[in-house]
């Protein structure tokens, strides 16, 4: 099993913009000395829900302070990015951190970022795949045009290419120069820019440690039309925290006819379904009770105060949920209480629905000596239970 950190920037009441980023620094730096397999970032628009407007942008910072863990967004909204512009991104993070990047996009929601960013309400509502499908090839090729509703321009060169090999794979500057072996002179061998001698990029694995192939990319699925997204493009899914385990089994089970329907081969379902990722909570104490006041202290207010924030682009009418309701039913759904209670509900999730890779938010508390805390016991006391 895979256990990550899922970072909001989380700006509770009293605290300022510096203080939220301050902490996920800290956090991404703690979940690697943990030994947490990843972090995973969020980002949002105008709310202290998350201060973090472009997750990608803080990946590269966090990437640059890290050596092991991998980073991640969660998620990257494709509503308000132009693809080829987050792809670009993307391939820079994946090339420069030796593959240690994971691309999660989403649709977002309806709010008023459509606005402030001039894409519009039709971006969300009927131009995600547009979007998804025009990110894919820029990842996935070296000449990328565009005729669609959303994005029309004349075929460009894809610079730099995120299937490129990811390490020091070219040859060596000494060797060229005929000078002694010098290992850290490597530059990489650079490729004709001829396509009719260039061999079409293989399609890139979905497991992790593959040294080229692009980035790892997985969608925010929270719908019957996004999980089909996802599997007609074969992509794993990144599954919200409001999913309990039958939620996750009924969009699994969408998921895989989805994927049949489209003519895709059993091998690589079961290669791509270990890349699935559940979102959820961990908060560990040494009493369930005490675990879970900490959340019930923290949580509501910040819901309150975040969530309620939210503007809708159209004036459309939302409804909020309540803020104690649902800290209460996140703590019921996910890993909060001792480690031993902590680690069998991720053990019962993973054996209920067969997801094995999770991203869970450890900020729940508000506070950085608290989470800080909290993620490393996450390390020292849970992670060795999981097997």
């Amino acid at each position: 099993m895979r256990v990550g950190a899922f970072l909001l920037s989380a700006q509770f009441p009293g605290q300022t913009h510096a203080q939220a980023l301050e902490r996920t620094v800290a956090a991404t730096v703690a979940a690697e000395a943990a030994g947490l397999d990843a972090v995973w970032l969020a980002e949002h628009h105008f709310v202290p829900y998350g201060v973090c407007p472009d997750a990608a942008t803080l990946a590269a910072l966090l990437l640059g302070r890290t050596r092991r863990i991998q980073l991640g967004t969660a998620v990257s909204v494709l509503s308000t990015r132009h693809p080829v512009s987050l792809g670009e991104q993307a391939a820079l993070l994946h090339l420069t951190s030796g593959g240690r990047f994971t691309l999660g996009v989403g649709r977002g929601g309806p709010w008023i970022d459509l606005s402030v960013f001039g894409s519009g309400v039709a971006a969300y509502e009927e131009g995600f795949a547009e979007r998804l499908d025009l990110l894919l090839r820029w990842l996935r090729g070296s000449r990328v045009g565009a005729d669609g509703p959303q994005f029309s321009f004349p075929e460009v060169a894809v610079v730099p290419r995120a299937m490129e090999p990811v390490g020091p794979l070219g040859v060596e500057l000494a060797d060229w120069l005929g000078l002694p072996t010098a290992p850290a002179l490597r530059f990489p061998r650079q490729r004709s820019e001829d396509r009719r001698a260039e061999p079409r990029p293989a399609e890139p694995a979905a497991g992790r440690g593959a040294r080229a192939g692009g980035p790892p990319v997985v969608v925010a699925c929270t719908s019957p039309g996004s999980v089909r997204l996802a599997a007609e493009r074969g992509l794993p899914m990144l599954l919200g925290m409001h999913s309990g385990d039958e939620d996750k089994l009924a969009m699994l089970t969408a998921y895989r006819a989805a994927w049949r329907a489209a003519g895709r081969g059993e091998e690589q379902l079961a290669e791509v379904e270990r890349e699935h990722v559940a979102a959820g909570v961990a908060q560990v104490a040494d009493r369930n009770l005490t675990a879970r006041q900490v959340l019930m202290d923290a949580m509501p207010a910040w819901f309150e105060y975040g969530l309620g924030a939210h503007r809708t682009v159209d004036g459309r009418e939302r409804r909020m949920r309540d803020p104690h309701a649902y800290t209460r039913l996140l703590c019921d759904l996910h890993a909060v209480g001792t480690a031993r209670q902590c680690a069998d509900r991720l053990l019962a999730t993973a054996e209920r629905t067969g997801i094995r890779r999770f991203a869970l938010l450890a900020e729940g508390s508000g506070d950085q000596e608290a989470t800080l805390h909290n993620i490393a016991r996450l390390g020292a006391e849970v992670l060795p239970q999981l097997g």
